[in-house]
């Protein structure tokens, strides 16, 4: 039995969107009873600009101040509106080098950031989402600014191709406890492959929705979303890992992030 808090740690890049995905993750926060954290990483070589050693130090002291203000300038309001305590932190250096380190040493239980309005289809690639869903093996909430999530308010949660164990976990049923009903579950089939089941795999509150897996899926599905008004939608990891069978019927991971914009929460690896 976990007798602590959960733990919430925010990834921002401080950019335009950065104050919806704190707002989102304030929102998880509240509903799992967890400590929330914000954590920002600058790389070094748009810092340093200057030739001579003395410069480079001078850089680095004024863009400590400049980026401590920024965090401050984000973090008090949200803090102060919702009465929640939010910690920050933030180092200079090789971004997935500084991400790794701080996921070792302080063991997050949820990481959250942002997803990116421009270029969508290279969100994964060589991105910091792509390896965070290689590195870390807890969950991975990713924050769209379309239908965010609302501090203190109920939300509508769906599930993508999900089945009763995506809500096994204490976790999950804590965030089932602060949603609006009826759950909305999405299913993509390939009829090639698989027959459509006459009910839903969850038992009871459940509406369903059913796709054919084609070249429009993607598009009537996000439509789908937007009319559902699905503040967050509970992806599945280990039936897309490598590891697991990977059903015809399952959109690939890699091809949810990048395509639906909606906030996703993808599950913790076995």
């Amino acid at each position: 039995m976990k007798n602590s808090k959960y733990k919430i740690v925010v990834l921002s890049d401080l950019k335009k969107n950065a104050i919806t995905t704190l707002k989102s993750s304030v929102s998880l926060a509240h509903m799992i009873d967890a400590d929330l954290e914000l954590f920002h990483v600058k790389k070094h070589v748009d810092i340093i600009k200057r030739d001579n050693q003395l410069s480079a130090m001078r850089s680095i002291n004024e863009e400590f101040i400049s980026t401590k203000n920024k965090i401050k300038a984000l973090v008090d309001p949200v803090s102060e509106a919702y009465d929640i305590s939010i910690k920050s932190n933030f180092s200079f250096g090789n971004i997935k080098d500084e991400i790794k380190t701080y996921i070792k040493d302080n063991k997050p239980d949820v990481i959250v950031l942002g997803q990116r309005d421009a270029a969508p289809l290279k969100l994964m690639g060589d991105s910091i989402t792509h390896f965070l869903l290689k590195e870390f093996n807890g969950v991975v909430m990713i924050s769209s600014s379309n239908n965010a999530l609302i501090p203190n308010e109920k939300m509508t949660l769906g599930v993508l191709n999900g089945s009763d164990k995506t809500f096994n976990t204490a976790l999950s049923k804590d965030i089932i406890t602060h949603i609006e009903t009826p759950l909305k579950s999405f299913k993509v089939i390939n009829s090639q492959h698989e027959k459509t089941k006459g009910a839903s795999d969850f038992k009871e509150d459940t509406l369903e929705f059913v796709f054919e897996k084609n070249d429009n899926t993607i598009p009537t599905l996000s439509s789908y979303l937007s009319k559902s008004n699905i503040n967050l939608l509970c992806v599945d990891r280990d039936e897309n890992s490598a590891n697991g069978s990977k059903s015809p019927s399952v959109l690939p991971l890699k091809e949810t992030v990048n395509k639906l914009n909606v906030s996703l929460l993808v599950s913790g690896a076995l």
